[in-house]
């Protein structure tokens, strides 16, 4: 097991650095650069994207940038000074490897418009992201999984029926949908005032009691991560439940029931290892879904301000420090969660070798 994982750990720098080539590459020859956005703003078009939607532009950029956006009224010597200040004045594979050495060691340098250190920046966000992916991925495993128990022990039973037909309508519903209807309903919109629009704490947060700011803290949270879970209760309830299904027709449960063994020692001692090892092989794109990139409709309705909103803006924005700051580091962490997912493997069900099936 220790060389599997030993290959497994020497196997994340490559992965790491395919993602990043990949990415670099294909942002090359995206329109909008840093310089542009500079110059569209000044321009008062806020992004560049502005000047795309206006329709005639009179690009005068040369370079690498030709093209991509409007210079007219800009001289040369002012447009290499900002292409100078970005970094990209250097060829595109020195600035790759120059960045990619940086990041080994953990420094993303510092955001090209937010002037700030870009490891503040992330932190920064990531109460939100923590707060909505923790509590989404606990809320859905401890709700699913038991659900998806029971719909197997009785399946084709009324039980059955009627809970299939609410996951599978909630699954139909997006997020973001639920989302303001929540609004609507418990959020001050139609109905009732029940819960807050905005934010994750309450203005007088520093001045409550420690239950009080537990419990200001969940009264933020739930409306958002009730929209989050409800689409995810289907697929892990199914997957759950079929898992089951797959392993209580097998020949080993009916040896146990045989041999006495009561129905919930068959179902929890012998059946659960075995049919858990489907659910865990999703978790980690489950993981680094729910904490990078899957909150940012349900961020911007509920005003939270995560790192699912951050990637998007930096992404618009062309900040590139941050938007592949943001990219390194949710790749990184989804293949040590990986790594953990197959280490759970084996604690699951220690027959599992990987040693061997490498081999």
């Amino acid at each position: 097991m220790a060389a599997y994982i030993l290959r497994r750990l020497l196997l994340i720098f490559p992965t790491l650095l395919g993602v990043m080539i990949i990415n670099f590459a294909l942002v090359q020859f995206l329109p909008g650069g840093p310089v542009e956005q500079v110059i569209a703003q000044m321009q008062g078009e806020g992004d560049v994207f502005g000047s795309f939607a206006g329709g005639e532009t009179d690009s005068t950029v040369t370079g690498d940038n030709v093209g991509q956006g409007d210079t007219r009224g800009f001289p040369p010597e002012f447009i290499e000074e900002l292409e100078a200040q970005f970094g990209l004045d250097k060829p595109p594979l020195e600035r790759f490897f120059s960045m990619m050495g940086n990041y080994i060691r953990f420094d993303f340098g510092e955001s090209y418009f937010r002037k700030k250190n870009v490891i503040e920046e992330v932190l920064e966000k990531m109460p939100v992201s923590i707060s909505l992916g923790l509590w989404t991925i606990l809320l859905s495993y401890l709700v699913s999984i038991p659900l998806g128990i029971r719909k197997a022990v009785r399946d084709g039973s009324s039980f059955d029926v009627w809970t299939s037909g609410i996951i599978i309508a909630a699954y139909a519903i997006p997020a973001f949908l639920f989302a303001i209807m929540l609004m609507v309903l418990f959020a001050g919109g139609s109905f009732w005032q029940i819960f807050p629009l905005r934010g994750l704490t309450s203005d007088n947060w520093e001045q409550l009691s420690l239950i009080g700011k537990v419990l200001d803290y969940f009264w933020h949270i739930a409306l958002p991560i009730t929209a989050l879970s409800i689409s995810g209760f289907a697929t892990l309830t199914l997957l759950t439940k079929n898992s089951f299904l797959d392993e209580i027709g097998k020949q080993y449960v009916v040896t146990a029931r045989a041999k006495g063994l009561t129905e919930r020692k068959v179902l929890y001692g012998h059946v659960f290892r075995n049919a858990m090892l489907i659910v865990i092989a999703g978790f980690p794109g489950l993981f680094v879904g729910v904490f990078f990139t899957g909150n940012l409709l349900i961020e911007t309705i509920f005003s939270l301000d995560g790192l699912g909103r951050l990637f998007f803006e930096v992404a618009v924005g062309r900040d590139y420090p941050v938007m592949f700051a943001i990219l390194y580091l949710s790749t990184l962490i989804g293949l040590v969660v990986a790594l953990i997912g197959d280490l759970t493997y084996v604690l699951v069900d220690p027959r599992i070798d990987f040693e061997k099936k490498a081999g």
